[in-house]
């Protein structure tokens, strides 16, 4: 299995779907179902019944996976999707975006 390379913590684009454009913060990635949380991004509303936890009932409004393949890494830069490649710098494997050339982490 290769490394990762959006990892929790990146700010992500979606690149296609019903929230295409937009930014988030990745909450959580699933590496064995190739599906990414992506904060604000993939809102699924549940309708609960009231129980006796939860009197009240309602709507749960909450984060859905997302396929990872329908998200890239935003640029450091600029803020724009980019696709990230890894290089080696002063012995430790970093990540690199390829648009700008910027170090991701490290």
């Amino acid at each position: 299995m290769s490394a990762a390379k959006i990892k929790k913590g990146d700010s992500v684009v979606v690149r296609s779907g019903k929230d295409k454009g937009r930014t988030g913060t990745v909450l959580q990635v699933m590496p064995q179902d190739g599906k990414v949380l992506v904060q604000g991004v993939n809102i699924a509303a549940r309708h609960r019944k009231p129980t006796q936890t939860n009197p009240q009932g309602g709507i749960d409004r909450r984060e859905a996976p997302l396929a990872i393949s329908k998200v890239a890494l935003a640029d450091p830069k600029d803020g724009k999707p980019t696709r990230v490649r890894f290089e080696v710098k002063d012995g430790k494997k970093v990540r690199v975006a390829v648009k700008s050339g910027e170090t991701i982490d490290g």
